[in-house]
């Protein structure tokens, strides 16, 4: 009988994402598979070192402990093959992780895995298979930044940061900002603060963990699983954000309505497991203090242009 993940928050997390493998990423791109494929047969027995989303991802797993039950499925995929993919399984088990199901891919890309797992969530540090998912699955996904320095994660509660716009909610208003300024943005929102926004690519994973947290055995103001959303919006577009949570039934813990100020202080004050934005303007601030992952746009989107023109 099929297992039931409805109730169950699954993450897919490519190798490089949860460990560091961007030595070995180099050699795969500089040299040739039969390189990469000899380095790692020769190396089998290191360890590899933590990557960016590691301490998100070991942090997810302590809640499974908490809550008595399976509230959370990690699956590692990568495109080693077996083979040389043995050096994941072994980093796995030594750092303790309660991981059984992994994909090896053997070169081929992972994006049409996804559905075949029931991803809610998908990191990765390939640019490829993210713009394939944004453009043609339900499945939140993100390019992943390297890891910030001096990183120190809380252990014993796991904190999920989103952006607002483009990334929870639709990116209709964000357009509206670009292409009439400000000041129509905020004359947009307030006359549709009554009117809940658009499901943005990171809704559905926020209904997601808004229902696990049921599950945990605390009240939801002291849950273990706290979210925030860190917000270039101020007044007066910040009612129809809240008006939207309670619309759909969400409980957000915290939110930063900064009004264009960088967001990588309050994030570092927040301590992030991992944060999510469009914005380049914003994600290489955060990337430095907090771990933290770009939302792409739709291949079509409007907003594509913009990001490409500031970038």
């Amino acid at each position: 009988m099929p297992l039931d993940f409805s109730q169950i928050l699954v993450v897919g997390v490519s190798s490089r994402a949860l460990f560091n493998l961007e030595k070995e990423n180099e050699i795969f791109k500089n040299e040739n598979i039969a390189a990469f494929r000899k380095y790692q047969l020769e190396h089998e027995d290191e360890l590899l070192s933590e990557g960016t989303a590691f301490p998100l991802i070991k942090s997810l797993l302590k809640l499974n402990d908490i809550a008595s039950k399976q509230i959370v499925e990690v699956v590692v995929m990568s495109r080693n093959s077996p083979e040389t993919g043995v050096r994941v399984l072994k980093s796995i088990k030594h750092f303790n992780l309660s991981i059984t199901r992994c994909a090896f891919s053997g070169g081929e890309p992972l994006s049409p895995f996804i559905d075949a797992f029931d991803v809610d969530l998908f990191l990765s540090k390939d640019e490829k298979d993210v713009q394939k998912l944004s453009d043609t699955s339900n499945c939140a996904t993100a390019l992943i930044y390297d890891p910030p320095k001096n990183y120190m994660p809380e252990v014993d509660r796991v904190k999920f940061a989103f952006d607002a716009d483009a990334v929870v909610f639709s990116e209709e208003s964000e357009q509206i900002y670009k292409e009439k300024g400000i000041d129509a943005f905020h004359e947009h929102e307030s006359k549709n603060e009554d009117v809940p926004l658009n499901d943005g690519p990171f809704a559905e994973l926020l209904r997601k963990l808004s229902k696990i947290q049921e599950f945990l055995p605390t009240t939801i103001e002291l849950t273990p699983l706290r979210i925030a959303i860190v917000t270039a919006r101020n007044a007066p577009s910040h009612m129809r954000v809240v008006k939207t949570l309670r619309h759909w039934g969400v409980y957000v813990d915290e939110a930063y309505f900064m009004g264009g100020l960088s967001k990588d202080k309050v994030l570092e004050a927040f301590g992030a497991h991992i944060f999510f934005d469009d914005q380049e303007t914003h994600l290489n601030g955060s990337s430095k203090v907090v771990p933290s992952g770009k939302v792409l746009y739709k291949t079509d989107s409007p907003l594509k242009i913009y990001d490409q023109r500031d970038n």
